[in-house]
């Protein structure tokens, strides 16, 4: 039985993650972690402000689903008092993580880090990779529930960055010429990333490709929190078994 804790238990992803770890048989929710939230009840659990309840309550993996303000402290604390966590908190920059790294090579606790849990979300970046290889002219778009804090998404990033790893050559579009040059989206590597904000969203991207004659394109769409599920239990059950700090869910299937 693993003993878990939720970071940003109220939150609507940290309330998916607590019904599925307090549903699963293999796993125990222990303690439920939010600052706006004391006190209130969580699948059993009561909600406290302090990351501290991880330790008190005996967890031994935690799953932060939080906000970027306070992700990498939270992770921080996890390795440094022998917490694995798992994170699905969006947001960090390259060089936050490669701190958390170095944290982690000394430390007791390892880290998993996804910007996707999805299982088709991995999908679509192992395949916009591939199709990079033979299209260099490609551009992202990201779709979003109005409460996401962080744009572009970390899964829209990583997978611009995918794109420009594979592809053969270089490719850009004009610049907006016009009232508003951002109306391009913002430039990852040279592919250009657009973001939308929406009530009735959930987590949507859909990646373009254009050739002569011809465009092809790829889209994933979680339509319910569900469908990350699968992937955050993957990790809270691989993440004692991967030391130091891993990237993506890709590394654990």
């Amino acid at each position: 039985m693993i003993r878990v804790g939720v970071l940003g238990a109220a939150g609507r992803m940290g309330q998916e993650v607590r019904r599925t770890v307090a549903s699963a048989d293999d796993l125990e929710l222990v303690a439920a972690v939010d600052p706006d939230h004391v006190g209130e009840d969580a699948d059993g659990v009561q909600i406290t402000g302090s990351v501290d309840a991880l330790s008190d309550a005996g967890a031994e993996v935690a799953v932060d689903f939080t906000r970027p303000s306070a992700v990498k402290a939270n992770v921080q604390w996890c390795l440094e008092h022998g917490v694995h966590i798992v994170v699905g908190t969006t947001g960090m920059t390259a060089e936050d993580i490669d701190d958390l790294r170095t944290v982690a090579e000394g430390a007791e606790a390892n880290c998993v880090i996804a910007p996707n849990f999805a299982l088709g979300a991995v999908l679509l970046l192992r395949f916009a990779a591939e199709a990079a290889r033979f299209f260099d002219a490609a551009e992202v778009i990201e779709l979003h529930h109005d409460g996401k804090a962080d744009a572009p998404s970390g899964t829209a990033l990583a997978t611009a960055r995918a794109i420009d790893a594979a592809r053969a050559g270089d490719w850009s579009a004009p610049d907006a010429i016009g009232a508003d040059p951002s109306s391009r989206g913002a430039d990852v590597d040279g592919v250009r990333v657009h973001a939308v904000r929406l009530p009735g969203l959930v987590a949507h991207e859909e990646v373009l490709f254009g050739g002569p004659g011809q465009v092809l394109t790829l889209r994933h769409d979680a339509l319910d929190r569900s469908a990350l599920m699968p992937g955050v239990l993957l990790a809270v059950r691989s993440v004692a078994t991967r030391p130091g700090l891993t990237v993506g869910l890709d590394a654990l299937l």
